[in-house]
C-alpha cells in the first residue's frame, strides 16, 4: 500500500534523483516534476535542455510520469526582478532562498496538489524531525553540504508537506546510490553557479540587463575622503576586495554602498567588523517570541557565531557575542539552535562600534 503520493522536483542532477529513488524504495507513489523557469537559451548547465533530458531519462528509468511545469512567468517577478532591483538599490540579494519559497515549495506545490500529491520532495540536504511542539528543521548529515540556510523560510504549514529524502547522507553514498540504481546523473558534476547568470559573472548580467546600473560616482573611505572612482554601486557588494581599482598602503574592502549619494565607501577589514544586524522579513518553523540564544549564520557557506535574538515590531535585532565579518545588507541570517532551524531574516543594517 502506497505511504502517500510525491512529487519529486527532478533537476536532472544527482541528489534529486536520489530523492526520487529512495521515496520509492519507501513505498511512496512518486511523480517527477522539472520546472522550465528559463528560456533555454538562457540557462545555465543546471537547467538546460540536457538538464530536462536527463530528469526524463531517470524518471522513465525509475518507471515514473515525468511532467515539464512552466514558471518561468513567476520566476521572472518573483526572483530574477527582486534580484536585479537589489542590486539597483545596493544590497546584495539572495535569489536562491526567493526561489525556495515561491517557486520550488510555491508554484510547484501548487502544481502538485493539482496533480493529487500529498508532499513534494526535493534532494536537498536538510532534515525534518519532529519535536516537541511540532515540526523542526534541521542541518543535512552532511555539514558541508547542508543547504538548511536557504529553506528557511519553510513554516509549519509548509513543513507538513515536505519531504528531504537525502538529508540524513553523505554525498558520496548518495552518488553510490544512484549509481547502484543505473542512473545516468550518478557522476554528474555539482551546479555551483546561479541558473539565470552565465558564468556566475553576475556584473556583466547586469550591465547587459539593467545598462542604467551603469552610473559612476565615488569611492570614499570611511571619512568621505574620495580615494576612487566606480562604475555603479551594483558592482559592488560588503566584503569584496578586488576589482575596486584603489591603491592604498593596506587591504582595502568594501564597508558599504550609499545609493543615495551614489557612493561607495571602503576601508581596513577591522572597520568593517559588525557586533551585530537588524533583520526584517522575518519567518521560519519556529520564530521566537521573546528573546532567544543560539547561533546565527550570515551567509550561505559561512560559519554560524553565537548570538542573541530580539524581536521588534518590524523584524529583530541581532548581537554578536564578538564581531562579526561581512554581514551584508540583503543577505539572509538564519538563527540556530544546535544544528535546528528557527527563522531567519533579510539583513537590513549592519551594527558597528562607534
Amino acid at each position: 500500500m502506497s505511504r502517500g503520493k510525491v512529487a519529486v522536483g527532478l533537476s536532472g542532477g544527482v541528489d534529486s534523483s536520489a530523492a526520487a529513488a529512495l521515496l520509492l524504495d519507501a513505498g511512496y507513489e512518486c511523480i517527477a516534476v522539472t520546472m522550465r523557469h528559463l528560456p533555454a537559451e538562457a540557462a545555465n548547465s543546471c537547467c538546460s535542455l540536457e538538464a530536462v533530458v536527463d530528469a526524463r531519462r531517470v524518471a522513465k528509468k525509475l518507471g515514473i510520469p515525468h511532467y515539464l511545469v512552466d514558471v518561468e512567468g513567476a520566476f521572472r517577478h518573483d526572483v530574477i526582478e527582486p534580484f536585479e532591483d537589489a542590486y539597483l538599490r545596493g544590497v546584495t540579494p539572495n535569489p536562491c532562498a526567493l526561489c525556495n519559497r515561491h517557486i520550488k515549495f510555491g508554484k510547484l506545490w501548487e502544481w502538485a496538489r493539482g496533480q493529487g500529491a500529498d508532499y513534494m520532495a526535493t534532494g536537498h540536504y536538510a532534515q525534518i524531525r519532529a519535536g516537541e511542539q511540532g515540526l523542526e528543521l534541521w542541518r543535512g548529515a552532511s555539514r558541508d553540504k547542508d543547504q538548511s540556510y536557504i529553506l528557511y523560510t519553510l513554516t509549519q504549514d509548509d513543513l507538513r508537506h515536505v519531504l528531504f529524502p537525502i538529508g540524513h547522507l553523505q554525498k558520496p553514498m548518495v552518488r553510490d546510490l544512484v549509481e547502484a540504481r543505473g542512473l545516468a546523473t550518478a557522476r554528474k558534476p555539482d551546479s555551483q553557479e546561479l541558473c539565470f547568470v552565465p558564468k556566475n559573472n553576475y556584473r556583466e548580467y547586469l550591465r547587459t540587463h539593467r545598462p542604467e546600473a551603469v552610473q559612476e560616482g565615488r569611492i570614499v573611505d570611511s571619512g568621505g575622503r574620495e580615494v576612487g572612482r566606480h562604475q555603479g554601486i551594483a558592482f559592488h557588494t560588503v566584503g569584496q576586495r578586488r576589482g575596486l581599482g584603489v591603491q592604498a598602503p593596506v587591504p582595502l574592502y568594501v564597508l558599504g554602498v550609499n545609493p543615495e549619494d551614489n557612493e561607495v565607501v571602503v576601508g581596513p577589514r577591522e572597520e568593517g567588523l559588525a557586533t551585530g544586524m537588524t533583520i526584517r522579513d522575518v519567518v521560519g518553523p519556529d520564530v521566537p517570541a521573546s528573546i532567544a540564544q543560539g547561533h546565527v549564520q550570515v551567509r550561505a557557506h559561512g560559519h554560524d557565531r553565537p548570538a542573541s535574538w530580539t524581536p521588534g515590531e518590524e523584524g529583530a535585532e541581532i548581537r554578536f557575542e564578538s564581531p562579526e565579518w561581512g554581514v551584508t545588507p540583503g543577505q539572509v541570517a538564519v538563527l540556530y539552535e544546535g544544528d535546528r532551524l528557527r527563522a531567519g531574516g533579510r539583513i537590513t543594517r549592519d551594527i558597528r562600534r562607534a
